[in-house]
């Protein structure tokens, strides 16, 4: 079977992965410059979910791009099985993580005494958008997995 474009072992995968380490690695650097965010669960819990997402998406992109360079794609069941499960969990978790942080935000925002000044509301803001631009191409991830593995 040719492969789905976007699965493991493709270029297009690796540079799915290369894109979630990026958006999760900026997330995770934008919500821990300020030092406040352990005020919040939902920052909390950003971090450590960015904490996690970071090494699981550069070990597939260094897997993809290791694919890539010998040309032999990766087609074990097992193997893509955990793949998958990884990332359908790690990609559940994110956008969690992501509309959590956001809701937080807004009601930082938006409430009548300022409990954040704005400049680091601002960055909590953009650690949200970014945690969402990882989970958008985790999701694109795993949809491309999880439709390679029936035809394994």
């Amino acid at each position: 079977m040719d492969a789905v474009p976007g699965s493991v072992g493709t270029g297009a995968s690796f540079s799915l992965r290369l894109g979630q380490t990026v958006f999760s690695s900026a997330s995770l650097l934008f919500m821990s410059v300020g030092v406040e965010f352990y005020s919040y669960t939902a920052f909390c819990y950003l971090v450590t979910v960015m904490g996690l997402v970071i090494p699981w998406s550069f070990t597939l992109a260094l897997v993809d791009g290791y694919s890539v360079l010998v040309k032999c794609p990766l087609r074990q069941p097992g193997i893509l099985a955990i793949i998958v499960v990884g990332d359908w969990v790690l990609s559940l978790l994110t956008l969690a993580a992501a509309c959590s942080t956001a809701s937080v935000v807004d009601i930082l925002l938006h409430s009548d005494s300022s409990y954040c000044p704005s400049k680091l509301c601002r960055r909590y803001q953009i650690s949200a958008a970014m945690a969402f631009f990882s989970w958008f191409l985790s999701f694109a991830s795993s949809l491309f997995n999880l439709w390679l593995l029936p035809s394994l």
